[in-house]
């Protein structure tokens, strides 16, 4: 493309201006003036642009003609461009106004030698006086009707025709001046833009150093060279980057970043040769995710971006620059996720209203969105939200709570039968030394509600572990998968932790999680919009009874109740046992950890049944694992369930283990230090067909229940004698192989009790038998027939029962 110009006209005396390139000529080829050779004129720009021989060139012919305009418009005039030549426009606007199209009447001679003569347009020029008036008039209005012109030509001693034609002369003067003025607006922003363009190119070609002012780049220099230059320059940037990232995440300087450059000084002369703009993103990606890492870290809480489905592999797989870039915005999201938690914590706060369903306190929403950012964005088309805030003691000191929670195996533990399976993907921030404060885990899990009409919530998310005082701890929780479809949304969720001086913890559960109602069954939805199914008061109640259970499991002088004496290895190789049946049980019934269940038929009105082939997997019984699993509703609340089904004499009305008898209780001891726990670990003998006869056919079953406000767990399995003998003398539990059975209930929480009665209960009841002996074996329909007729059998024997003991309370009332 060649650059436009101004040239003097040769032969003529008047000055006209050309633009030589074709985008701004607008004048026909045979109306142009011959064009004499371009003399070359000083440069009027600076000096340090045009240290290039070449660039010099180029530019010199842009500045022929210039004369007194500057070539950067900042002495800019309206009339700059016009175009002066005979007839080439009117100039009705001054004292030499010609009326060039006035409709005046042109006087031509008569005589025979008119024809010899050109024609002469009769000129009329307006008076001062009038051409003063007429502008007057036109600034009031340009657009004046024929009343309006009358008048005028009246009092200027006008003809209505010669006041028409003047202004419409007089606004297409103005429409001309306006778009020459644009026109030389945008000629000049072009020429800039070439100017750079020139510029850029010289300075890509032969690079000069800032620091020295020597050669960047020497032309000899190998390519691979070349890249370890970049790629140091990216890493020395990174460090720079990470040392002002640690100075933040962890509220002090590290010493192993003391060769780091200055808050201020993050950014290399690596632009020079690659044009960096934030690990490979244009300055729109680095605005959307809300990082800005030119001048220390952005306060805006980024986002994950749903196109980016890769993650970080597990163990730190992964490459490169796209690695530390994902790292750095972990780091952030981090940070900002543990400030709002510690918002939410805050006693007294406005944010919050008491629970009247399941305790605890309800995040008021609209308060929520006007105090914090959406972090994760907009909330999915037929999501709802739940956040709750629940508070307790719990019997256990901070530091320990904190390894706990960081640990995804002590984690899920912890919680047991509401933690499917969890396991940590990769350690962003290992925190510093001998100490969890700064720890950052991304991590991945099922959480569960022991139904199967409620899915479980699979989360990846990051786990963020902060000291903010002495025996003061914090750690949250956040999504990283948000933009994955019917992902369930853990916004900022986590603990707040203060260490109490008998060695016991207070701690506050924030819950604040956004799912997809859709799929949950009508039974279960009000339930988990109370809290229990999921909120903080469920959270905070299975960490303060699994806690009071280790707690006095590990007791020294934890008594028996039942039975003979057991020594204390004896004791916890039991409940170790009696912890690993409830996980199954659970997991069999959610189709969570870490197995794969085939699913067979799925009927909300009726039992799901599912299989799964277990080979060579301790603690089970090599084969074809069938499970069937059925929620009903009880008229019934609860914590009466629970007792009612833990009634040993009532056992035969519904357990096909005892059928006709009473199941023994052989030895039982309490988890909890509180008199009248339900909270206990049982071996019981069920006699079978042998009557009271221990000899005959009588079974071992080992029994872990379970209970607290927000629900209750009774689970069970036909146990091995000799296998118990081992495990009650301390032997290892891992390898004892067991199919558990059980209950789970939940309260309904239905707004008006059914049927007039004092509220009801959801209970599950699940089973688990080996079909086959060989994983390979098919599967029949007696055996689906056989686990359908007993899960059937067993939920209308509960019923008669519960029907049974509401009939002789009304009696006895």
């Amino acid at each position: 493309m060649s650059f436009g110009g101004f040239y003097s006209g040769g032969g003529s005396g008047d000055s006209r201006m050309v633009v030589a390139d074709g985008s701004y000529n607008n004048m026909s080829m045979h109306n142009r003036a011959p064009i004499s050779q371009p003399q070359l004129i000083t440069s009027t720009i600076p000096q340090p642009i045009y240290n290039s021989q070449s660039l010099s060139l180029a530019l010199k012919p842009k500045m022929e003609g210039l004369g007194g305009i500057g070539l950067i418009g900042e002495n800019f005039e309206g009339n700059i461009g016009r175009v002066r030549g005979d007839g080439s426009e009117s100039r009705s606007g001054g004292s030499d106004n010609i009326e060039g199209a006035s409709g005046d009447e042109q006087d031509i001679p008569a005589g025979p030698s008119s024809s010899s003569r050109s024609r002469r347009q009769k000129y009329h020029r307006h008076t001062p006086y009038q051409i003063q008036e007429l502008e007057a008039s036109f600034k009031d209005n340009p657009h004046p009707d024929e009343k309006e012109r009358l008048a005028l030509g009246k009092k200027l001693n006008l003809e209505n025709k010669q006041v028409k034609f003047w202004f419409q002369n007089r606004r297409t003067q103005m429409k001309t001046q306006l778009e020459r003025h644009e026109n030389a607006i945008l000629k000049q922003e072009n020429d800039k833009l070439r100017i750079e363009n020139i510029a850029m190119k010289e300075a890509i070609r032969a690079p000069v150093c800032n620091n020295c002012g020597g050669q960047a780049i020497l032309g000899d220099i190998s390519i691979d060279e070349h890249h370890l230059r970049i790629e140091n320059a990216r890493l020395r940037d990174e460090l720079s980057r990470i040392s002002i990232l640690a100075n933040k995440f962890l509220g002090r300087p590290l010493s192993s970043f003391g060769g780091s450059m200055p808050h201020g000084m993050t950014s290399s002369n690596l632009e020079l040769a690659v044009g960096r703009n934030g690990y490979g993103l244009n300055p729109m990606d680095v605005g959307l995710m809300g990082l800005d890492y030119s001048n220390g870290m952005s306060n805006a809480l980024p986002l994950m971006s749903p196109s980016r489905p890769r993650m970080m592999a597990p163990g730190g797989g992964g490459g490169g620059m796209d690695m530390q870039y994902e790292k750095g915005m972990f780091l952030e999201l981090a940070m900002s996720a543990m400030d709002e938690l510690m918002k939410l914590g805050q006693i007294n706060s406005p944010l919050w209203i008491a629970n009247m369903e399941g305790g605890g306190e309800v995040l008021d929403l609209d308060e929520y969105l006007r105090t914090f950012p959406l972090c994760l964005g907009m909330k999915p088309h037929g999501y709802v939200s739940e956040a709750t805030r629940a508070s307790g003691v719990v019997k256990i000191n901070s530091l320990a709570l904190v390894e706990a929670l960081l640990d995804a195996n002590r984690w899920r533990d912890m919680f047991l039968g509401m933690i499917g399976s969890s396991n940590t993907i990769d350690v962003i921030s290992g925190g510093t030394a001998d100490s969890r404060n700064g720890v950052v885990q991304l991590m991945q899990a099922e959480i569960q509600l022991v139904t199967p009409l409620v899915h479980a919530r699979q989360v990846r998310f990051l786990r963020f572990c902060r000291q903010h005082a002495e025996g003061v701890w914090a750690v949250v929780d956040v999504s990283v998968d948000a933009g994955r479809e019917g992902a369930t949304r853990r916004l900022p969720s986590g603990c707040i932790i203060h260490d109490m001086p008998n060695g016991f913890s207070k701690v506050m559960w924030i819950e604040h999680t956004e799912y997809n109602e859709n799929p949950v069954h009508n039974n279960y939805r009000p339930l988990l919009r109370s809290g229990l199914g999921f909120g903080a008061q469920r959270w905070i109640s299975v960490l303060q009874r699994q806690c009071e259970c280790m707690t006095t499991i590990m007791s020294p002088d934890a008594a028996i109740d039942d039975g003979p004496m057991l020594p204390a290895v004896g004791k916890r190789s039991l409940t170790n046992l009696a912890q690993r049946m409830t996980a199954n049980f659970c997991a069999g019934v959610c189709a969570t950890g870490g197995h794969k269940w085939d699913v067979i038929s799925d009927s909300s009105e009726a039992a799901k049944i599912m299989i799964r082939k277990s080979l060579n997997n301790p603690g089970d019984p090599s084969g074809g694992v069938l499970s069937a699993n059925m929620s009903v509703w009880m008229p019934m609340p609860h914590q009466r369930l629970f007792a009612l089904m833990l009634n040993e004499e009532l056992r035969s009305q519904w357990d096909v283990l005892s059928p006709g008898s009473a199941m023994q209780n052989m030895i039982q001891f309490s988890k909890s230090q509180d008199p009248g726990n339900l909270n206990t670990i049982s071996l019981l003998r069920a006699n079978g067909a042998g009557g009271n006869n221990p000899g005959q056919n009588s079974v071992l079953v080992l029994q872990d229940s379970t209970t607290d406000v927000t629900g209750s767990l009774m689970v069970y399995a036909a146990v091995d004698v000799q296998a118990m003998t081992v495990v009650m003398s301390g032997g290892d539990s891992s390898c004892v192989a067991l199919l558990p059975s059980g209950f789970a209930i939940v309260p309904d929480c239905m707004a008006e009790p059914k049927a007039g009665g004092e509220g009801g209960s959801l209970l599950t009841v699940g089973f688990q038998i080996l079909v086959n002996d060989l994983p390979s074996s098919n599967l029949t329909m007696d055996s689906i027939n056989t686990v359908v007729n007993l899960i059937t059998r067993t939920v209308q024997g509960i019923k008669d029962l519960v029907r049974s003991n509401q009939q002789g309370r009304q009696i006895s009332s």
